[in-house]
């Protein structure tokens, strides 16, 4: 018995969710480091707040993983996990530019991390058992097919997440800055937005796809069943939260070999994320580093989500030529391309004579980052059993958060010691991680590069 081939739209709605999670992630991206620095947060101390971030990822996508291959109940096996998460995930997103509202119980700055915490534990909650879903309804050879539409939507809510904040300030009058130093109504409306554009997107995917059945699943790879595992010694037992240890060390050595990858490009992305508002606001827009509330500073806030959006709209794009480029070139070839592209792109935005520019660099960053989105998960899903297809996508997590966490400690001192609070030159690190990360690329062995075969 094999998978069924499904239809394009088929996977557009299995993947239609990732709208929403990517949209949320987009406004948290390019608006938690302006609202924490809003509540009084230091430059130097950001990348201290965002490690909250890669945290929640690291304790969270694994157990996540575990119980969503483990469980299965009427409505499904991965369903009621990203519900709930984008239950959740609205319920920060609600809530962290309104952090002031407690201030008379916790100072605000410490209420909004809470509410970044909640986000990104949500978010992880709902992401992993999305991209568990994809792998375990699409066949070999569709993977890189389902990835790549999982990247276009992401590339697509993102756009919209980032330009939010722009659109509600320039189209319809919303207030870009506040008086009293809180959050400006145009990120307010935007987060509240994003929160039930998360819910709705999720339910399309929740009323519009059919998983496959234990039973199915079992007919595929003649498993024991979806709640065991056939031990060394062939003796059956029911699988456990602490197998989670036993599949680290008995990972696959493609999944190895990408972590590597994983790694610097991560590296990169959080760099990226944290620092681009003050590096763009200091360097571009010749503002001091003490600067996080003057007109000019919430312009450059703006204008970064503008930025942000376009390397994400280009990734929409890109990543529908993907599965095409990685079928004549390879998958590893493709993804180290890919990297270089960006490694570039992140590298001359320390050149650019003005805002406007940046543009192009966004550019070469979304080839990147559509790559990123999909061609790791399309060579991992061809190297793994679906059984432990949740678990893995968890672990594999790892090599994500890790290397944030990572920067995320080191990232700030950096700035203030050896940077001199000049944050532009975080963002030149970036771009060597991601270069570097393109030089790991060359090195997986992807078995699977060709023989694939996209419809």
């Amino acid at each position: 018995m094999k998978k069924r081939t499904l239809g394009f739209w088929e996977i557009w709605n299995m993947s239609f969710g990732f709208l929403g999670i990517q949209m949320g992630f987009a406004l948290q991206n390019a608006n938690a480091s302006r609202i924490l620095q809003i509540f009084g947060a230091d430059v130097h101390e950001l990348s201290w707040f965002w490690l909250i971030a890669p945290l929640m990822g690291l304790i969270v996508q694994p157990i996540i993983g575990h119980y969503s291959d483990n469980t299965w109940t009427r409505f499904g096996r991965r369903k009621p996990f990203f519900l709930l998460g984008a239950v959740l995930a609205s319920v920060g997103m609600i809530f962290i530019p309104q952090a002031d509202f407690m201030i008379a119980i916790l100072p605000a700055l410490w209420v909004g991390a809470g509410m970044l915490m909640i986000m990104d534990a949500s978010f992880n909650i709902a992401m992993e058992p999305f991209r568990a879903l994809v792998a375990d309804n699409l066949s070999d050879e569709q993977t890189t097919k389902g990835f790549s539409i999982q990247t276009a939507l992401i590339g697509i809510g993102a756009v919209i997440g980032s330009w939010l904040p722009w659109v509600l300030s320039n189209w319809f009058g919303v207030a870009q800055t506040s008086p009293d130093g809180s959050v400006p109504a145009n990120l307010l409306w935007s987060f509240v937005i994003g929160a039930g554009v998360l819910i709705g997107s999720i339910l399309v995917t929740i009323f519009t796809t059919k998983e496959y059945s234990p039973e199915e699943l079992q007919q595929f790879e003649n498993e024991k069943s979806h709640h065991t595992t056939v031990a060394d010694d062939g003796i059956v037992r029911k699988a456990k939260l602490s197998d989670i240890f036993e599949d680290f060390k008995k990972m696959p050595e493609t999944m190895r070999q990408l972590s590597w990858v994983q790694f610097f490009s991560w590296f990169a992305l959080f760099g990226m994320w944290v620092f681009a508002v003050p590096a763009i606001a200091q360097h571009i827009y010749g503002l001091p580093s003490t600067d996080s509330s003057s007109e000019t500073y919430q312009e450059a806030g703006n204008w970064v989500g503008i930025l942000f959006g376009v390397y994400n709209g280009i990734s929409a794009i890109f990543a529908f030529l993907l599965p095409a480029i990685a079928k004549k070139f390879s998958r590893k070839k493709t993804h180290a391309y890919s990297l270089f592209i960006g490694g570039i792109g992140l590298l001359s935005i320390y050149f650019m004579p003005n805002e406007d520019w940046l543009i192009l660099s966004m550019v070469f960053i979304g080839i990147a980052w559509a790559s990123i989105l999909a061609m790791p998960y399309a060579m991992l899903a061809g190297s793994i059993t679906p059984k432990k297809m949740g678990v893995y996508m968890g672990i594999f997590n790892f090599f994500i958060v890790v290397p944030q966490i990572i920067n995320g400690i080191i990232g700030g001192p950096l700035v203030k010691y050896a940077y001199n609070n000049e944050a532009i030159y975080a963002i030149m690190v970036s771009g060597v991680s991601f270069i570097i990360a393109g030089i790991l690329a060359f090195k997986i062995n992807d078995k699977k590069d060709l023989t694939l075969k996209h419809d």
